[in-house]
């Protein structure tokens, strides 16, 4: 500890790295802003760039943005139900109510400091325990990780939404879409159509920005001149300390979640968010207000996805295996740099490690007085007329989608994803379920097929493995509780 910290204090006074890491942080508020875009894209952008640095101040560079990008969805989340990146999702659930209530800045400054407070807890519990948490994450295997994603399916009957069945099919549409393209186990073609486009899959951004931002454009055209009074003062107000001491419980229980999330290797930002959010309303006295705006509903999703980010490097630094696509760029960054992560890199290069966990927390406290002072100029977008906000929102989608790989099939994809989503909320149905279904697909038809082959096809072997059958035991208690809690409200419809 003390090793470390005589390395990288000297290094954090240098002007360079300081400088390196304020422009870390603003470039990665602004790209996580923008729809579309992410943090993962923003380093990428970079990484050739950061070569021509020295190893330190490049991870520094590369370690800011990675957590400024993933605050910075937050910002287009909660004032125009578009998230700039897909950990935010889960904020848009109940920070765009709110912004629609005229509590946008009430909403940001919950944001920021639940952000915060996530990033700055995940790294001072990785500073002193990341051997120990390496360990936990080591021994997961893709039976785990099929468990994990099943426990993961069954927190959608209460994720949003009051239909625990629409939630379920919902995921089930994911899962469906997430199945497009070729399997990767048999070689086999599945509902291509013969579009070449997408052999490889549908693509997440252009789903996530149809589904969010453009059937809110749908549904604000349907309202058009029927509204935007009474929320011009309220709208730039920030949150008081009543708030924060009401969410305070929450930030602490999702940032657990996010760091235990944020170890295991290839998982990420946007399932902790969905996690915390989920059991954010679980643990809430009032979860039939979710959806609605509540604080607890943006202070949940924000704590965790920031609190992943510092768990990721976990099995990056450690074992060499990211932990979230992001974690994967700035990997490939160390290695170009003639790093070696792994097991030995903790007694090996000390310095290193703790100048990228000291870059890390610099960049927390920095977006805090970002969020904090900037809530108010933002939460201004939120009253932008219609007719001059949304046809500017439409544009970026177009940026956002056909930048992903510079395909138009990506913007056809958003937009069919669009009309689908608007037409489906018209029935009751939110578009959690169908985003958590396309993330989780991936993993769960993965992870089974590998379990399959390494049981020799004998599924019953799944029983046999301890972390799998706590996970697939969670699964049926979220169920049951979930089917409780629906027939409760049938014969209680006005209980509080």
């Amino acid at each position: 500890m003390n090793i470390g910290l005589e390395y990288a204090l000297p290094i954090l006074t240098d002007p360079l790295v300081i400088g390196l890491i304020i422009a870390g942080t603003l470039i990665g508020v602004i790209i996580g802003a923008l729809p579309g875009l992410s943090s993962s894209m923003g380093v990428a952008l970079l990484l050739p760039f950061s070569l021509y640095l020295d190893p330190i101040p490049a991870i520094a560079l590369l370690s800011a943005l990675y957590c400024a990008g993933t605050f910075g969805g937050s910002i287009t989340a909660i004032l125009i139900n578009a998230p700039g990146a897909p950990p935010a999702v889960a904020t848009a659930f109940d920070g765009y109510p709110m912004a629609l209530k005229g509590e946008a800045g009430r909403a940001l400054g919950i944001a920021a400091v639940s952000s915060v407070s996530g990033g700055i807890l995940s790294l001072l519990v990785l500073l002193f325990a990341a051997p120990f948490l390496a360990r936990i994450a080591y021994s997961f295997g893709p039976p785990e990780y099929f468990a994990l994603g099943v426990f993961a399916l069954s927190m959608l009957a209460s994720i949003s939404g009051e239909a625990p069945i629409k939630n379920l099919i919902g995921g089930c549409l994911g899962l469906l879409i997430a199945t497009v393209g070729i399997d990767l186990t048999t070689g086999v073609e599945r509902f291509t159509f013969g579009v070449p486009e997408l052999l490889e899959g549908i693509q997440f951004i252009p789903v996530l920005i149809g589904l969010f931002a453009v059937t809110e454009l749908l549904n604000q055209a349907q309202e058009l001149n029927r509204k935007k009074i009474a929320i011009a003062l309220s709208a730039v107000k920030l949150p008081s300390l009543n708030d924060f001491r009401r969410v305070k419980n929450t930030i602490l229980r999702s940032s657990g979640i996010g760091i235990f999330v944020g170890v295991l290797p290839a998982e990420g930002s946007t399932m902790a968010a969905m996690i915390g959010y989920n059991e954010a309303k679980r643990w809430s006295n009032r979860p039939e207000e979710f959806g609605k705006g509540v604080i607890e509903g943006v202070a949940g999703p924000e704590a965790a996805n920031n609190a992943a980010t510092g768990g990721s490097m976990v099995p990056t630094l450690a074992l060499g295996i990211p932990g979230s696509a992001t974690a994967a760029v700035i990997l490939g960054g160390l290695q170009v740099q003639g790093l070696r992560p792994g097991p030995y890199l903790f007694e090996e290069q000390p310095g290193l490690l703790y100048a990228i966990f000291f870059a890390m927390l610099f960049a927390n406290i920095l977006f805090l007085f970002i969020g904090l002072l900037g809530a108010k100029i933002f939460s201004r977008i939120s009253l932008i007329p219609s007719t001059f906000l949304w046809p500017t929102v439409f544009a970026l989608c177009f940026v956002g989608a056909y930048g992903l790989n510079q395909s138009m099939v990506d913007v056809w994809i958003m937009l069919v994803a669009g009309l689908v989503g608007f037409i489906l909320k018209k029935n009751g149905f939110g578009p959690a379920p169908i985003i958590m279904g396309i993330v989780l697909g991936g993993l769960i038809e993965t992870s089974l097929a590998q379990s399959m082959i390494i049981f020799d096809q004998q599924w019953t072997v799944f029983f046999s493995r301890p972390i799998a059958m706590v996970f697939f035991i969670l699964a049926v208690v979220s169920l049951a509780a979930a089917q409780f809690r629906s027939l409760l409200a049938k014969f209680l419809p006005h209980r509080r």
